[in-house]
């Protein structure tokens, strides 16, 4: 059954994220053309017009009403990666697959899902990131979307413990969502020009936490990641986050207060143990006592809303000699 929602226009659009998570983000860019996609059994499936993607249906009870979307490369390998990618306001999946995540699962052989909103949900087809209905674990969108990767892990051979998620604007306030609700499901997550989990539960506060921001102590911010899923004792996702300094859409003070919220959730202090630049951006890394990467910040130093890409970066044993991806909406050539 379509859920009445509150539906209004947001001033957002496209889409997100080793260091840390240097391999997720690595797919933003692509390289080569189609592949086919090998047969599968199980989930009932329709061919779509978008490229690379498979429109898979019947993945479940569905309760947030979400559209799934998938590509397999040709020759996958047992245990492979699932990166799970989400879109911005007023895109498609088709949006996202466009600038290079299927090109990249091609050469680093991970399955990539693309989760789709519906404009029934939300008129400017946002991920509902606002709504406590759709973030929390068992319910809504964020169930839709964990209800995909266990169709993903039923029908093919998915490492279970390499599940990750990465998202833009929008699509970016859903990953800490759904590394928070379930945080045994997804080992690491990138937030690109997104911000912490519950920032805001209702339209008017999404305004309001997109700009100017809202300020939390880490402990608090920590607290809200710790209720979503009480009682649970496990390993907490690994989070990259990328933002613009110049972003006027979603304030860059949504990228401090959601390191906060993810070095506190892990234990760890807010003083980063690795400051360096890296193709003139300021890149940040926090570390645990035994020295593993639990957070990383990236600053993108004058961009605005938007990706993060290097147009000329062709990926590691990738085939042909065109430059990967393309220099369009919301994907910024920066070099990196």
């Amino acid at each position: 059954m379509l859920k009445q929602r509150c539906s209004r226009s947001w001033p957002w659009s496209r889409s997100a994220g080793v260091p840390l998570a240097a391999w997720l983000y690595a797919g933003l860019v692509g390289c080569g053309g189609p592949v086919s996609e090998a047969p599968e059994a199980g989930a009932e499936v329709a061919e779509q017009p978008q490229r690379l993607l498979t429109q898979v249906t019947g993945f479940g009870s569905n309760p947030g009403n979400l559209q799934m979307f998938r590509h397999v490369p040709s020759g996958m390998p047992a245990n492979a990666p699932l990166v799970v990618v989400l879109h911005g306001c007023t895109q498609r999946a088709a949006s996202m697959e466009g600038s290079g995540w299927s090109a990249a699962a091609d050469v680093y052989k991970f399955y990539a899902v693309y989760p789709q909103q519906q404009s029934g949900n939300n008129m400017t087809s946002c991920f509902n990131w606002f709504e406590p209905g759709d973030i929390a674990r068992g319910r809504g969108e964020a169930l839709s979307i964990k209800q995909m990767v266990d169709t993903m892990k039923a029908t093919y051979s998915v490492d279970p413990s390499r599940v990750y998620v990465a998202g833009f604007s929008a699509g970016a306030y859903m990953v800490p969502a759904l590394l928070a609700a379930y945080p045994d499901v997804f080992s690491a997550g990138a937030i690109h020009s997104g911000g912490p989990y519950r920032c805001a539960e209702s339209m008017t506060a999404g305004f309001n936490c997109m700009s100017p921001g809202v300020n939390r102590t880490p402990a608090a911010w920590g607290d809200l990641v710790r209720g979503a899923y009480p009682g649970y004792t496990g390993p907490r996702p690994r989070v990259s986050i990328w933002h613009g300094t110049s972003d006027y859409t979603v304030n860059v003070m949504n990228l401090t207060e959601a390191m906060e919220q993810w070095t506190n959730v892990h234990g760890i202090d807010q003083t980063p143990d690795t400051v360096e630049t890296v193709s003139g951006f300021p890149h940040k890394v926090y570390r645990d006592g035994a020295g593993n990467a639990l957070v990383e910040t990236w600053e993108l130093t004058g961009m605005g809303h938007g990706v993060a890409m290097d147009a000329q970066f062709q990926f590691p044993g990738g085939t042909g000699t065109a430059a990967c991806g393309a220099v369009g909406a919301y994907l910024n050539d920066v070099n990196l």
